[in-house]
């Protein structure tokens, strides 16, 4: 007899998103298991996050490491398939929209057991990016999808999904948020010191911005600027550092005013992030995190897939442009920039809703 359900983790944007849902498993209880497929394999991107956030050891590390998005997702399905036939669940929870997503559903679609995707529905209407097909796909092929935000029904339906496969549950990357808010910690600890007039915090990794050596140079000199007003603490993602070195504008990453820093755990960010005047970010998850905790924050993207941190939150989208970019800057100096609220079911409690769900579903 296998386990209810397995859960995947592949990257550092699921481990926010496992860490609920496995504990409010264990209280239901559902019985589960954990499979990290070790998409993220750097211990600053994944180990620390395991510990931080409580999330039980992974039954099963597939580690498959990093490579090309076809290779690394046919690593996955190849590791991922014996483990499905070892374990035989009843069915397979996906989070989020990485590599390791739309893998392992795929794997378990094909071999007959029902998929689960938490954070379903969101969409860039962009498919340029890669995690734009791998939230399209995953969502064709689920079973049961959970949902952050209402208008997600909309996308889904609008794609032949039946609403009815499709509940409304909040977001588990708030549930972490709440849970391990004064856990976190205080910003003067990680800089050494908390600067008197604030300070801004940036992220930056996605491939249509740090793979295009303009608009790399562009962002960078736009964050010159806004760090000879601001401080700007910069926890500066591998690929990122990479691309800059590459393009030779490696002096761009050491100019005045700009704090860089190795990529830091989840309790390390969330108090940056808590503390900041501003953020600055090409992440989806900053999107959510300053939402729910009132800091504006600017999008160096043309689209986002969580169209809520704008209509109801605090975020701003600007893309590269770096008029767009310093405008928005300006107005947070000026009036202490966008406000907004906490959306519907950001209250703590989504991972709740999926386990008390889905163990009507499991025993239906």
């Amino acid at each position: 007899m296998g386990c209810e359900v397995l859960c995947v983790v592949g990257a550092r944007p699921n481990f926010m998103k496992i860490a609920p849902i496995m504990a409010a498993f264990a209280e239901r209880p559902i019985d589960a298991r954990l499979v990290h497929t070790g998409q993220h394999y750097d211990a600053s991107m994944s180990d620390s996050f395991f510990e931080q956030l409580g999330i039980p050891r992974p039954h099963v590390n597939l580690e498959v490491g990093s490579s090309t998005h076809a290779v690394q997702t046919a690593d996955i399905m190849r590791a991922f398939e014996p483990v499905l036939d070892q374990e035989s669940p009843r069915a397979v929870l996906v989070v989020g929209d990485v590599n390791s997503t739309i893998a392992c559903a795929l794997v378990a679609a094909k071999k007959g057991v029902p998929v689960i995707h938490v954070e379903a529905g969101l969409r860039s209407f962009d498919r340029r990016m890669p995690e734009e097909i791998n939230r399209v796909l995953t969502d064709q092929i689920s079973d049961l999808l959970f949902t952050t935000e209402r208008h997600a029904l909309d996308n889904l339906v609008r794609e032949g999904i039946d609403p009815a496969r499709v509940h409304f549950v909040g977001n588990v990357m708030i549930d972490t948020l709440r849970r391990n808010l004064e856990r976190a910690v205080p910003a003067e600890r990680t800089l050494g010191e908390r600067p008197a007039a604030g300070y801004a915090v940036l992220t930056l990794h996605r491939p249509s911005n740090v793979d295009d050596p303009g608009i790399l140079a562009a962002l960078l000199d736009t964050v010159t600027t806004i760090a000879e007003r601001l401080p700007v603490v910069f926890p500066i993602h591998p690929r990122t550092r990479a691309a800059a070195e590459r393009f030779g504008l490696g002096d761009r990453l050491q100019r005045p005013g700009i704090r860089l820093m190795p990529p830091v755990g989840y309790l390390e960010m969330l108090g940056l992030t808590r503390d900041a005047t501003l953020v600055l970010t090409d992440s989806g998850g900053l999107q959510e995190e300053t939402t729910a905790l009132g800091v504006p924050c600017i999008t160096l993207r043309e689209n986002t897939e969580r169209p809520v941190t704008m209509t109801e939150g605090t975020n701003t989208l600007t893309g590269p442009d770096p008029d767009k970019i310093l405008q928005c800057f300006a107005e947070v100096l000026a009036d202490g920039g966008k406000r907004g609220r906490i959306p519907e079911f950001w209250d703590g409690r989504a991972a709740e809703r999926i386990a008390g769900l889905l163990r009507g579903w499991l025993d239906a």
